[in-house]
């Protein structure tokens, strides 16, 4: 079969590489149908996560079907349609038995396409198959199943559920990629008064307004002043850092009000400068963290119920043969407009989902 294959930085090929097979009875074997590209893929291409070693399979989102499981596995058998999550569960750790499934002790946690071979591939071996894999509710698609894996749980987990977002908050969301655009379509939920989407490209900043921000702002146009003027002067209830470099940060400690919430979403490949000396005194709680996924099943249900935006996040959908172009047309998403790009094994032709 064929992948995506890391062998250090800077340096990847979609090339032949050995199927993969069961090496544990909690194991599955899954066909790869539909998968996607994620930022903290870029982040491992350009050094930012050493422990990830030359020679693994990229890749941690993807939709399915079983063709092989171990003899331990019950809850999923071959012929499901399933969803395989970003993050993997062994189920026996206590961080497990507190569904803090991100923290893992037992062999799971974010391990496809970082410490194992991921799901940029024809199939994909997945460890603790019967929690790390969801069967997909009928009829829902697989170009709206696979932002499931990561992008919405890590967007309203670590995003809106960390930052504590409240009926009638000011929520700002500093980075209108896929997973701001995920925290902003699931603030929705908690009915904000107002949420203001901050970041530098126009066709994310038009795809924030489409998914509910109130309020855009280029963050070279004085974003501070926009939340401070809507605001009074206070600031903003919660602010979700979505981009993962020190200057956004720092934008987001400077954008929230005394008592209010930092919740940090992006993944930061160089050090951050915190700066207590002016932050102490305004009470503010700042929170980090890997998604957990515990959230996966509810929002599976609700994509099902069509009530979550998933495919209109899909800017690009390809064939797996030309994950090489896919990843030159999502590392370059200020040209192109991408926003999440799909690649599936049935088709053929690379489609433009939305207008650059």
């Amino acid at each position: 079969m064929k992948g995506y294959v890391f062998h250090g930085p800077g340096q990847s090929a979609w090339e032949e590489i050995p199927d993969p097979v069961i090496k544990d009875a909690g194991d599955a074997i899954v066909r790869v149908d539909a998968v996607t590209i994620c930022g903290t893929d870029l982040h491992i291409l350009k050094g930012d996560l050493p422990e990830v070693r030359p020679g693994t399979v990229l890749g941690h989102e993807a939709v399915g079907e079983i063709v092989e499981v171990g003899g331990e596995v019950h809850a999923v058998r071959p012929g499901d349609r399933v969803l395989v999550s970003c993050i993997s569960a062994c189920g026996r750790c206590r961080y497990c038995w507190e569904k803090a499934y991100g923290q893992c002790r037992g062999g799971g946690g974010w391990i496809l396409g970082h410490l194992v071979d991921g799901t940029q591939a024809e199939y994909v071996r997945v460890p603790f198959a019967d929690l790390s894999l969801h069967a997909l509710p009928g009829g829902l698609d697989a170009k709206d199943a696979v932002l499931l894996a990561d992008i919405f749980p890590t967007g309203y987990e670590v995003g809106v559920l960390n930052g504590h977002v409240h009926p009638g908050d000011t929520v700002a969301v500093v980075g209108a990629g896929p997973v701001g655009l995920a925290a902003i379509a699931t603030a929705q939920l908690y009915a904000p008064g107002r949420v203001v989407a901050v970041d530098v490209a126009a066709a994310r900043l038009d795809a924030a307004r489409e998914l509910g921000a109130d309020a855009v702002v280029d963050a070279r146009e004085e974003p501070e002043q926009l939340v401070t003027d809507l605001t009074d002067g206070l600031g903003a209830d919660v602010v979700i850092e979505a981009v993962g470099v020190p200057e956004t940060f720092e934008l987001c400690t400077r954008m929230v009000r005394p008592g209010g919430h930092v919740a940090n979403v992006g993944v930061h490949g160089r050090p951050v400068t915190l700066h207590l000396e002016d932050l102490w005194i305004r009470n503010v709680t700042i929170t980090t963290g890997l998604v957990d996924t515990y959230s996966t099943p509810t929002l599976l249900r609700m994509a099902a119920a069509g009530r979550l935006p998933t495919s209109s996040l899909v800017t690009h959908v390809f064939p797996l043969e030309r994950m090489e172009e896919a990843y030159d047309v999502f590392s370059h998403a200020a040209d192109t407009g991408a926003l999440k790009v799909v690649l599936g094994e049935e088709r053929h032709d690379v489609v433009a989902v939305r207008a650059a």
